[in-house]
C-alpha cells in the first residue's frame, strides 16, 4: 500500500504542462501508487475557495484520488463554508485532510491567523498539512501542542530545517513529517527514522511539481526495514487519514 499524502493538482506557475488531472493519474499507474492526496494549485498560490471548487469534480474521476481542502488563514470565514460544503454528506470519503502554505499565503506558522486555521480544521475533524521550511518545523509543533485534539503534518519535513524534526518530535506527540523535497540532501530520512521512528513519518512526492522519482529514490536510499517501509509508505496514512 502506498499513500502520497503530498500531492497536487492543476496548473502551475511555472513553465511546465501538467494543468490535467490526467498527469496525475499517469502518475499513479506509472509509480504504482495507490492512493494520493491532492490539493489544487489554483487554492495554494491564488484563490483558497476557487481552487477548491475547481478540484471538486475531478476526485470522482480515479478511485485513488482524495481532496484535501485549502485553507488560507487570511480567509476564515470562506475555509469555513468550504469545510461545511465539502465535507457534507458522503464527502468525507472524497475529502480526508486540509492544507495550508505558509508562503502563498504570507501567514507564518507562529501566526494568530495560523493558529485560528488550525482551529478551524481541528474543528473539522481534519488532519493538517502545513508548509515547513527551514526553523518553522519546530514552530508547528508549537502551535500543535498549543491547540487541543489538532493533527499536523510537517510537509518537507521542514526541508533544510530537517535536523530540527527530532526536537519538533519532542515538543508535540501529534505532528507527523512528510520528507518530500527538490533538494534533497543524503542521510535525512535515515537520520529523522532513526529518531522519530516509522510511525510519524509519511511518503509524500509533491507530485505534480515534483516527479515522484526523487522522492521514491530518498526512501530507496534510506534502506527501509520492511516494517518500516510498511509504516512509512501507507501505513500511517491510512491510519491518521482514515482512508
Amino acid at each position: 500500500m502506498i499513500v502520497d499524502v503530498h500531492a497536487h493538482w492543476g496548473p502551475w506557475f511555472f513553465s511546465m504542462d501538467v494543468g490535467s488531472i490526467d498527469v496525475n493519474v499517469d502518475l499513479l499507474d506509472r509509480f504504482g501508487i495507490d492512493v494520493q492526496l491532492v490539493s489544487a494549485i489554483e487554492g495554494i498560490v491564488y484563490d483558497a475557495p476557487a481552487g477548491n471548487r475547481s478540484l471538486a469534480p475531478h476526485l470522482d474521476l480515479d478511485p485513488r484520488l482524495r481532496g484535501m481542502v485549502v485553507v488560507d488563514p487570511r480567509r476564515l470565514d470562506e475555509a469555513r463554508a468550504d469545510l461545511t460544503t465539502y465535507l457534507a454528506g458522503d464527502g468525507r470519503r472524497r475529502w480526508v485532510g486540509a492544507k495550508i502554505h505558509t508562503d502563498y499565503s504570507r501567514t507564518p506558522i507562529d501566526s494568530a491567523g495560523m493558529r485560528a486555521a488550525v482551529e478551524l480544521t481541528t474543528e473539522f475533524g481534519l488532519p493538517t498539512l502545513v508548509h515547513t521550511w527551514g526553523p518553522n518545523v519546530v514552530d508547528l509543533a508549537d502551535l500543535a501542542a498549543q491547540v487541543p485534539g489538532a493533527r499536523v503534518i510537517a510537509g518537507h519535513m521542514g526541508a533544510s530545517g530537517w535536523p530540527l524534526v527530532a526536537r519538533a518530535a519532542e515538543r508535540c506527540d501529534r505532528i507527523w513529517f512528510e520528507p518530500c523535497w527538490s533538494a534533497p540532501e543524503a542521510g535525512r530520512i535515515r537520520w529523522v527514522l532513526d529518531r522519530v521512528g516509522p510511525g510519524r513519518l509519511m511518503f509524500g512526492t509533491d507530485a505534480t511539481l515534483i516527479d515522484p522519482s526523487v522522492a521514491f529514490g530518498a526512501i530507496e536510499a534510506a534502506r527501509l526495514d520492511p516494517a518500516e517501509y510498511a509504516a512509512v509508505m501507507g501505513e500511517t496514512a491510512t491510519e491518521l487519514f482514515g482512508l
